[in-house]
């Protein structure tokens, strides 16, 4: 199988990196984080609005940094003693405590989310330490205030609390520099130790445990064909736009899977593991991002259309559609940008069709703009494969795949 060309070789001796396999424990903790992706799409479903999708984005980039955080975490403390497992189920307690609070978390759960999310917080310093001793703390104390932040807006409303969440994001982006720079102890060479541990990162386990997590999310979107749908009679047309609907997920699956997570692991093993965890930000949180706001606005959009598919659809559900596949193109294509994977101009020429699909949306059946969406996805996918096999020698095409 071939996979698309980096633009720096991998260095001699990484071939044989040793890899390991995420953990079942790893997969139960990620389905529990996706609870809150669930109840984000709750909380988006119930107003498409401009003001509840900024809401719905600022708690899921101060949600996904912990995540994230506990996916380098495990990478490089994984769970196998009994006092890490308890931790981390401890941890996951603190993500589900989050997530119950989420539908109301910007009206009178405001506090409960914040309490819940330090002590995600907490835990996740206190397994820190069991891999890089105390100078954790200049990593887990920004993301201590980060939570205090939450917290205290829950004590607010309105712009207040909108400032209070900005600023745990600040201090959020502040900890890789605290971390990178941080008066922690010094090596040798005078470089943070921290630094050059958060370097030391597993490519295998690091690019699976976010496939998983992207697997988990699109079964969201699943899920939101048999809520959209609930008990309406099934009729052949009701069968044709649930039969959509999952081309469309499935459009979205082979964006990522079949070309980008095999290149991942290979441009991670490139990459000199000091650069790894910057990489890793750039790559599997800033651009991860989008993606998952996607697949929220893309579920939300199918549970508020689905059980009308013969209506033109208002212009929130019709953008929910559109903006949430162009968001998952726009998060790919920085995904691929980051890592040095090409080509990405097919990503984003999709992602500006998506969008422009919600303008014919609201003048067609939702079933209409439903097969837009997935011609625009299989198009782009149909042209970017043959771009790819057209730039490879003729015995290296006849393997690649589509």
């Amino acid at each position: 199988m071939h996979i698309t060309p980096l633009e720096t070789p991998p260095p001699e001796g990484t071939a044989g990196e040793p890899g390991r396999r995420v953990t079942t424990l790893e997969l139960f903790f990620d389905l529990v984080f996706v609870f809150t992706l669930t109840q984000l799409t709750v909380l988006l479903a119930h107003d498409l609005s401009p003001a509840t999708a900024g809401r719905v984005a600022l708690i899921l980039v101060v949600l996904f940094w912990m995540y994230g955080a506990y996916a380098y975490l495990t990478n490089q403390v994984p769970p196998d003693r009994p006092s890490r497992r308890l931790l981390l189920m401890l941890g996951m307690a603190g993500f589900l405590v989050c997530a119950l609070a989420i539908p109301r978390v910007f009206e009178d759960t405001g506090v409960v989310f914040g309490l819940g999310f330090l002590l995600v917080v907490v835990v996740h310093t206190a397994l820190y330490t069991r891999g890089h001793g105390w100078d954790s703390v200049w990593y887990g104390v920004p993301n201590a205030l980060a939570a205090l932040s939450v917290t205290a807006a829950g004590l607010f409303g309105g712009l207040a609390a909108d400032g209070l969440w900005l600023l745990a994001i600040v201090l959020q982006f502040v900890t890789p520099l605290v971390a990178e720079h941080g008066p922690g102890r010094r090596d040798g060479r005078g470089a943070a130790v921290l630094r050059v541990q958060l370097g030391d990162l597993d490519p295998a386990h690091f690019v699976e445990r976010h496939g998983l997590l992207l697997i988990i999310a699109f079964g969201e979107s699943v899920v939101s064909i048999g809520v959209g749908i609930g008990d309406l009679p099934l009729t052949p047309g009701l069968f044709c736009g649930a039969f959509l609907a999952l081309a469309l997920s499935v459009a979205l699956w082979w964006t990522y899977f079949v070309r980008d997570e095999e290149a991942a692991e290979a441009a991670f093993r490139a990459t000199p593991p000091p650069a790894r965890w910057r990489l890793a930000m750039n790559a599997y949180y800033y651009a991860f991002l989008p993606m998952l706001l996607g697949i929220a606005c893309l579920a939300a959009g199918l549970k508020r259309t689905l059980g009308h598919l013969t209506q033109h659809p208002h212009t929130g559900p019709a953008l929910a559609l559109a903006g949430g596949v162009a968001l998952f193109l726009v998060g790919d294509a920085a995904f691929r940008t980051a890592l040095r994977l090409r080509p990405v101009r097919h990503r984003a020429a999709g992602a500006v069709l998506a969008l422009a699909t919600a303008a014919a949306g609201v003048r067609l059946p939702v079933y209409g703009e439903l097969l837009l969406l997935v011609a625009v996805l299989v198009g782009m996918l149909a042209v970017e494969a043959r771009s790819c096999a057209a730039s490879l020698p003729v015995e290296e095409a006849v393997d690649e795949p589509v």
